[in-house]
């Protein structure tokens, strides 16, 4: 057992129960909740905690909330809407892909800083915690400035022992890039979990991340790229390789995004390709397991277990 920071306060790791390991409340950019909040529709708090609710109902009892400033993280909308729904709600400090120009010359102690504070006094004054860190890259690999914000989480973690989350390009197969970076500052990598790594099949790579002693995040549910099935199959893989206890299944699901008046993926799109919201993997991946033969208490750890063992280190 450990205690760690959600946005209710302390956590014990033996009350995490089912936990979602890569999702979002919401999706957008610094300030649009607060100052934009026409763009995101009506009703914004009760839509959030009405999914939540039904994840609740559902089996759902802890959400980890991947959204970092740059991806409009509210802290406060985070606490509401656990107080309200009932879920546990973990959030996160670090950085995304919208690093700012202003940002030229900042160093890796600077970030560092920043996401200690998070960590240890609380997120925009409202001494609500983080619970772990992210950092991002994506096609362009690890660019200079990803790199500052890598090196910076990596030094928040040394400092904290809050575990850290990697958003990476599986397909590209990024995480080569983004582990050397990590094991120089020192990071124990079985503190690490590699977020996306379902947006592959290449079952090698996989391998070879979870062989550094990475946790994998098989969190594109249902996605875009690879089918649901074929990231099922690749679960299924990995687990009939032995590495059961390091898979985190979960969506990177979204409950308030821009409506835009030209979205590039509609909404009508979305909920055709997921009506189950954060219910998902209960209700498609996990039967999907069961007719490929893995066995119930198999099914039952990958999001009960391994986040429990994730956030107790490993």
């Amino acid at each position: 057992m450990a205690i760690i920071n959600s946005v209710l306060g302390p956590l014990d790791t033996a009350d995490l129960g089912f936990t979602l390991m890569h999702e979002h409340l919401i999706v957008a950019a610094a300030g649009v909740y607060r100052d934009y909040p026409e763009l995101l529709g009506s009703n914004l708090i009760d839509r959030v905690v009405d999914e939540l609710k039904k994840a609740k109902e559902g089996g759902i009892d802890t959400i980890v909330d991947l959204t970092t400033l740059d991806l409009g993280r509210d802290i406060e909308l985070m606490a509401e809407a656990s107080r309200r729904s009932g879920v546990n709600i973990i959030a996160c400090s670090g950085w995304w892909l919208d690093v700012p120009r202003f940002f030229e010359g900042v160093s890796a102690d600077q970030m560092a800083e920043v996401f200690i504070r998070e960590v240890e006094e609380g997120i925009s004054g409202t001494g609500i915690k983080a619970g772990l860190l992210k950092s991002a890259s994506d096609m362009t690999g690890v660019t200079p400035e990803a790199e500052i914000i890598l090196r910076g989480v990596a030094r928040a973690h040394l400092k904290t022992n809050v575990p850290i989350a990697l958003h990476s390009y599986s397909p590209g197969q990024v995480g080569r890039m983004q582990l050397p970076i990590l094991n120089e500052e020192g990071v124990d990598l079985k503190r690490v979990k590699m977020d996306h790594s379902n947006d592959t099949t290449d079952v090698e790579y996989l391998t070879w991340l979870l062989d550094q002693g990475c946790f994998l995040g098989l969190d594109r549910y249902p996605g875009w790229n690879v089918s649901p099935l074929a990231r099922t199959q690749t679960m299924k893989a990995l687990i009939d390789a032995g590495y059961t206890d390091r898979l985190c299944p979960s969506h990177d699901g979204t409950v308030l995004r821009v409506m835009a008046a030209n979205p590039l993926i509609s909404e009508e799109e979305r909920l055709k390709a997921n009506p189950y919201g954060f219910l998902y993997i209960k209700k498609v991946v996990f039967p999907q397991l069961r007719e490929m033969g893995v066995s119930e208490e198999t099914v039952n750890s990958l999001c009960v277990d391994n986040p429990r063992n994730f956030f107790e280190g490993g």
